[in-house]
């Protein structure tokens, strides 16, 4: 996208006077508007304006900020993301067990989910027994319903067949759809099946996010999940969606739209206008930052430190005050 990072304050990127390098930002510009591992989005939608800011999550844990348990009305759901269940290496030497650890917050969160959304990367070789495992893994969640999208790693050698067989009944097209619940549209994406062009959405998808936006109200709070962002993060490294600016361009007669990403493996928070977006944290292992290391490939960090890494996302919504918020807790 070619519109400038916004602050978390809403003011604009700083103007340096040198070259940008990292893809419409100075390095320096780009570790400001950055909370990359650990800390917590907390998100305020009133008057149709999405306001953001970043706040340490050892201050205060997911319950503490939604509350126990959800009031008549209220949505509360929980967005996982990068599992990579198969994955073997000094990164993570038990990401089947970090996964577990997950599972637990979530059935410890002091409410139970609507649905929690796991947004890509389910598996790490898109194999049937890793998808199978991380299927059965899912079933412990304390919630009503699970959704997923798949990520590059669900696709691997069968353009996503094998990830649909396991997860995609009542989907359409390669694997999208849409829901309504609380009062909010949700519309699940998938923009991983094109791996030499990693980030696209493809034209038919497009005209199904027209033709489901159709019909819906200005006013109506709209949530979106993808596994790679549909923004320009750092495209060299596959971190954004080549066409993404198509589907944008339809959610800007909303008053409200936050969309919901992994891939990336750290929190980053990005405010266009009506639409925020916020990149999700890993359960597996960490990724460097953007233009730190070569390629993106999994670091490998002191034990203790890995935990703070890793985590997963909460999010409420109360029908009739239009807020939402979000938090993301680490493991630890």
């Amino acid at each position: 996208m070619t519109d400038p990072w916004n602050s978390h304050d809403g003011a604009p990127a700083e103007d340096t006077g040198r070259p940008d390098t990292e893809h419409g930002m100075t390095r320096r510009q780009l570790m400001r508007h950055t909370a990359w591992f650990g800390g917590a989005v907390v998100l305020t939608v009133a008057s149709g304006q999405v306001i953001s800011q970043i706040a340490d999550s050892r201050e205060g844990t997911a319950r503490a900020s939604t509350g126990a348990p959800a009031e008549s009305g209220a949505l509360r759901f929980v967005q996982v993301s990068d599992s990579h269940i198969g994955f073997q290496g000094p990164a993570n030497t038990d990401v089947a067990g970090s996964f577990s650890e997950a599972i637990h917050q979530v059935n410890t969160l002091g409410f139970r989910p609507d649905f929690v959304m796991h947004s890509g990367d389910l598996t790490h070789l898109s194999t049937a027994g890793q998808f199978d495992q991380v299927k059965q893994m899912m079933t412990g969640m304390r919630t009503d319903r699970v959704f997923t999208v798949p990520g590059e790693h669900d696709s691997i050698g069968d353009a996503g067949r094998a990830y649909r067989r396991t997860f995609g009944t009542g989907t359409l097209g390669d694997g999208w759809y849409s829901f309504d619940t609380h009062g909010v549209h949700f519309i699940a994406l998938v923009n991983t099946l094109s791996l030499e062009k990693l980030g696209h959405l493809g034209n038919a998808q497009i005209d199904f996010v027209r033709k489901d936006l159709a019909g819906l109200p200005s006013d109506t709070p709209i949530v979106v999940f993808s596994h790679i962002p549909l923004f320009a993060m750092y495209p060299r490294w596959g971190w954004s969606t080549d066409d993404a600016l198509k589907v944008i361009a339809l959610l800007r007669r909303f008053s409200s739209v936050t969309c919901l990403n992994g891939h990336v493996h750290q929190l980053f928070t990005k405010t266009e206008g009506n639409i925020t977006f916020h990149s999700a944290t890993t359960t597996a292992y960490p990724l460097p930052h953007p233009g730190r290391a070569p390629a993106p490939t999994p670091q490998v960090v002191p034990a203790r430190q890995l935990k703070e890494a890793l985590g997963i996302r909460s999010v409420g919504y109360r029908r009739g005050e239009r807020e939402l918020a979000i938090t993301d807790q680490r493991l630890v």
